[in-house]
């Protein structure tokens, strides 16, 4: 399997720029928020909102380079999904994020609420700067959203009932507003044509499900070391992902089990056996394999270039994360 950072080649310089920038950008107000950033933006981190953001601008600017606001455009990304990232941790109460500690197991709630505040608020600020107002329109739609899904998310917890098509809004808003809202802005900085705007927001809307879809396979198909978290831990919370709606149409001893939210010992490694026995992780896969294919089908407006084909790896490398 590739690392994705390979797929990155034509940006690698751009998100080496960026992970600097992003560290002075957050961190030069406060010797907390320095150690906070320097935690968040300098380890790990596949970068594959911004990437996005950076390729889409290259593949749409071509012979010319990319302006100082494209940048900006990527570096705001990244910060509205690792203030993101922060609130939720707090939320889910994880002391650990791809097996390295979180902000508010560090630093306590407060300052982890705080520091995620902080990165809205200053990605908010630098959007307004871009100076051009459907940008703005796009990026402040997203904090709205994320917001939106976290709500939605909370409110679903144990809910048997739901369908497939609101677990894809909540994946919407949780996952692929960013990166579909982002993709657009990016092409709007380039000036490029009304519709090749729209086919950037759709190729960010279905990689951005495909790439939620596959999160949660790995959840019931990875190891807890390459997780960083126990398997299953979206189940025990609550929260019902594609594998398990579509385990539910088969397994109806499932239903039970959940509603009773696992309370009895025993009950959820129950439930973990009755999904691995549907054919609810394979229709998972099938349904990530079919947003991957329409998130490609959206970049035929863009000219041939390695930028371009870096897209169209993207989308083909999150379904093979599942192999």
């Amino acid at each position: 399997m590739t690392p994705a950072t390979s797929l990155f080649t034509p940006v690698e310089a751009d998100l080496r720029l960026l992970a600097d920038n992003l560290k002075q950008l957050v961190g030069n107000r406060h010797p907390i928020l320095f150690a906070a950033a320097e935690h968040l933006f300098g380890a790990g981190g596949k970068r594959i909102r911004p990437a996005i953001v950076l390729l889409i601008s290259r593949a749409t600017m071509l012979e010319q380079e990319i302006t100082p606001r494209h940048r900006r455009l990527a570096e705001i990304t990244e910060m509205i999904h690792t203030a993101s990232l922060v609130h939720d941790d707090v939320v889910d109460e994880s002391d650990v994020r791809r097996g390295v500690p979180t902000v508010h197991s560090l630093f306590g709630n407060r300052i982890a609420i705080l520091a995620g505040d902080f990165l809205f608020a200053q990605s908010s600020w630098y959007l307004a700067n871009l100076d051009n107002l459907e940008v703005v329109k796009l990026l402040s739609e997203v904090i709205m959203d994320l917001a939106t899904g976290e709500i939605q998310q909370g409110l679903n917890r144990f809910d048997t009932g739901i369908s497939i098509e609101t677990y894809i809004e909540k994946s919407y808003y949780k996952t692929a507003s960013l990166i579909a809202n982002s993709s657009k802005a990016a092409g709007l900085l380039s000036e490029v044509s009304r519709e090749t705007v729209e086919h950037l927001y759709s190729y960010g809307r279905h990689f951005g499900i495909a790439f939620q879809i596959v999160d949660d396979i790995l959840d019931f198909t990875s190891t807890a070391d390459t997780l960083g978290k126990p398997v299953g831990s979206d189940l025990k919370s609550g929260n019902l992902t594609a594998p398990v709606l579509f385990a539910l149409a088969q397994k109806p001893s499932l239903e039970v089990l959940i509603e009773r939210e696992f309370a009895q010992e025993g009950d959820l490694e129950q439930a973990l056996v009755l999904i691995q026995d549907s054919q609810g992780i394979q229709q998972a896969r099938d349904l990530a394999a079919h947003h991957a294919k329409l998130a490609i089908e959206h970049l035929a407006v863009l000219s041939p270039s390695e930028s371009h084909q870096a897209l169209i790896n993207i989308a083909e490398y999150t379904l093979s994360r599942l192999y």
